[in-house]
């Protein structure tokens, strides 16, 4: 009886007569079946290795005709078709691959020749879950833009305030829907597993370089710039709350309490890949959920402000309250972030063609947009409840706090406020900065072929935080060209999901997906040159005070 071929079978061989071969031959390698690319690097996989002839087990090739003994199969355990009536395979195809297997087999044939995956911190671990995913989604989708949201509606009012809140929401949750699905592409069977990379096979390298590098860099870099600013007044704010009035102490000056929240911002980016900080996320979810609930909880307790009015500001020429009601629409949609990180999110779970990633991972973002709404509706409606037109256009929520409750609301509250501010700005700039790591040592992978070396991973991440303290300090008037570059990078999030979509997928024709997709890609790209246009005006109309390495 001849030596039998390895196979990988999803259904029982019908019996048929073996006719006995005089020599054996050696069975090529078997490849990966789509059921393991769960692994960042299929090269890592057992299941690529080469079938190893019996002869090399035996020491030499014999006759296991003469030997009187059956060699056993590497088939995995499991309920099998006996040994001596199975059909020898001559195709390496699997039986239970249909149609798509041979693109499949393509894709896995490129991944398995490009390992840099397994050395990138995004890709170094695929074991997260849709709690992981809940996790950084919640801590990367609530930032302090949110307390600014009742300045919107001293511009829009109840009604309209509310409505493109309402609208805004449904919007952006909907380019998330996108973006998770497109996360795989089934045709190619390949894993998007950052933002660039799709935006690149979609509309090619060159378009994404020009389109979509700034924006979604400055989304993450420039969010770890504005994170050190908050973080490290608030951290000044939280010491003098603590220290109280009759403090003896020498105070920090606000550059050192910049320096401090970023050498300890630092000292956590030393954690290796995406998934060793789940922790951190959750304690940044937990933090901005706590914020965000007391903020509206002490304001709504507190009752109105004497004088409030709920009516519209209106101030100047036409074009100006225009342009005011333009700023207000940007305040809104800047209060949604975090799309530039949903793939690279989606890119730390395992994947099957049995068990996709898109569906733990819609069912952690569902769970976190549930809390993301409970704490922004409530901050943006509470909020105009409480102070009208009197809101403080710098600052919002907290500043409004800190001015007109400081006397009527507990120390420990108002420190406790500001402690867990602290906490999420640094846990955000843990997520936000990922992208950039990453970034950073794909090029020493592309490069020297082998992964980064500890020390100098250190070194790196080190250089990045304190190159956004550089800038923090040395350009402490970025924010007033914030909205400029806001309505640039707006299209990462409203935009660019839904052409995306459209160039991948190809909707029917004239069908719903079709028009929707079309109507609020054009839509928003509108919106976007809008907004551009009122950065620029505001820019121009009120003026840059430029002080160079002077932080307020």
């Amino acid at each position: 009886m001849s030596k039998e071929a390895n196979e990988i079978s999803s259904a029982p061989i019908t019996p048929r007569p073996v006719a006995p071969v005089a020599h054996e031959q050696q069975q090529p390698p078997v490849s990966c079946p789509p059921s393991q690319y769960n692994s960042p690097s299929l090269s890592r996989s057992p299941l690529l290795e080469a079938a190893v002839p019996a002869a090399n087990h035996h020491g030499g090739t014999e006759d296991v005709e003469g030997a009187g003994a059956i060699v056993p199969s590497k088939t995995p355990k499991g309920a099998r078709t006996p040994l001596g009536i199975r059909t020898p395979r001559m195709s390496l195809t699997p039986r239970f691959l249909t149609p798509l297997g041979s693109p499949v087999r393509k894709a896995l044939k490129a991944t398995r020749l490009d390992p840099e995956d397994a050395w990138l911190p995004i890709t170094e671990s695929r074991n997260g879950n849709k709690y992981y995913a809940a996790f950084h989604t919640l801590c990367s989708g609530i930032g302090i833009q949110a307390l600014v949201l009742p300045v919107a509606f001293t511009i829009l009012g109840w009604t309209w305030g509310i409505i493109c809140l309402t609208v805004t929401f449904i919007w952006q949750l909907y380019t998330l829907y996108l973006l998770i699905h497109l996360h795989e592409n089934i045709e190619t069977g390949v894993r998007y597993s950052r933002y660039m990379q799709l935006f690149s096979f979609t509309f090619g390298e060159r378009t994404a370089n020009l389109l979509g590098l700034f924006p979604i860099m400055y989304l993450s870099g420039g969010n770890c710039v504005a994170l050190i600013v908050i973080g490290g007044s608030t951290s000044k704010l939280f010491f003098q709350i603590v220290c109280g009035a009759t403090c003896t102490a020498k105070p920090l000056t606000t550059v050192e309490w910049f320096l401090v929240f970023t050498c300890c911002a630092v000292m956590l980016s030393l954690l290796p890949n995406l998934n060793s900080i789940a922790g951190v996320s959750l304690i940044g979810a937990i933090t901005a959920v706590a914020y965000c609930t007391m903020m509206w909880v002490v304001s709504v307790t507190e009752g109105r402000l004497p004088g409030v009015s709920y009516d519209p500001v209106r101030r100047g020429s036409e074009v100006a309250r225009v342009f005011d009601v333009l700023n207000a629409l940007g305040i809104i949609a800047f209060a949604f972030r975090g799309h530039n990180l949903i793939l690279e999110i989606q890119a730390t779970m395992p994947s099957s063609e049995k068990h996709p990633s898109h569906v733990p991972m819609w069912r952690g973002v569902k769970v976190s947009y549930t809390l993301i709404a409970c704490c922004l509706f409530p901050i943006a409606i509470g909020g105009y409840w409480a102070y009208g037109h009197l809101i403080p256009a710098n600052g919002g929520m907290l500043a409004a706090i800190y001015a007109f409750h400081s006397k009527d609301v507990s120390q420990f509250i108002l420190g406790l406020m500001s402690l867990f501010v602290v906490v999420n700005a640094m846990s955000s700039f843990q997520i936000y900065g990922m992208p950039m790591f990453d970034h950073m040592e794909s090029k020493y992978t592309s490069r020297k072929k082998q992964p980064l070396p500890w020390w100098l991973r250190c070194i790196s991440r080190a250089m990045f935080g304190f190159g956004c303290f550089f800038i923090a300090v040395a350009i402490p008037f970025l924010g007033s060209v914030a909205g400029l570059i806001g309505g640039i990078a707006l299209p990462v999030t409203l935009v660019y999901p839904c052409w995306m979509w459209l160039k991948v997928k190809k909707p029917k024709k004239y069908g719903v997906s079709w028009w929707v997709n079309w109507v609020l890609g054009v839509l928003g790209m509108g919106l976007t040159g809008l907004l551009i246009a009122a950065g620029l005006y505001v820019v121009i109309d009120t003026g840059i005070k430029v002080s160079f390495f002077k932080p307020h």
